[in-house]
């Protein structure tokens, strides 16, 4: 995955986006992948909500996480992401609700990747 074929969607909002690394590896990209097409359309249906309208008021399917991520929650998945200054949404990595509370370790790594992403486009260490 490279600039060029990263773009979930665009909308007049928001263009929403995977998070690759520097090997051109997406792991909110895989996940989505291995989900189901049920799965896919309930997350694909967010993300054109957020692209087009720039805002999803039911908590339950959008939510600030705090520290700057934010969640797609198509049930029972969750899509962490960030935004950027260009009227992006990156979204860095997917996973399974298990538990009413967020895993730290999930949230860490969108950490993780956000850092990664700001360095390689701006060389901003946040």
């Amino acid at each position: 995955m490279d600039e060029n074929n990263c773009l979930i969607y665009r909308g007049s909002a928001f263009a929403i986006k995977w998070y690759y690394d520097t090997n051109g590896k997406s792991a909110a990209y895989d996940y989505f992948k291995d989900a189901t097409e049920d799965l896919q359309n309930k997350f694909l249906i967010l993300v054109k909500k957020m692209g087009d309208f720039g805002k999803i008021f039911d908590v339950t399917k959008f939510r600030n996480e705090g520290d700057g991520i934010y969640a797609f929650k198509p049930q029972p998945d969750r899509y962490l992401s960030f935004f950027t200054d260009g009227r992006e949404i990156i979204v860095t990595n997917g996973f399974k609700k298990k538990a009413n509370k967020l895993p730290q370790k999930e949230k860490d790594l969108a950490l993780k990747y956000r850092q990664d992403y700001l360095y390689r486009k701006t060389g901003e260490k946040k």
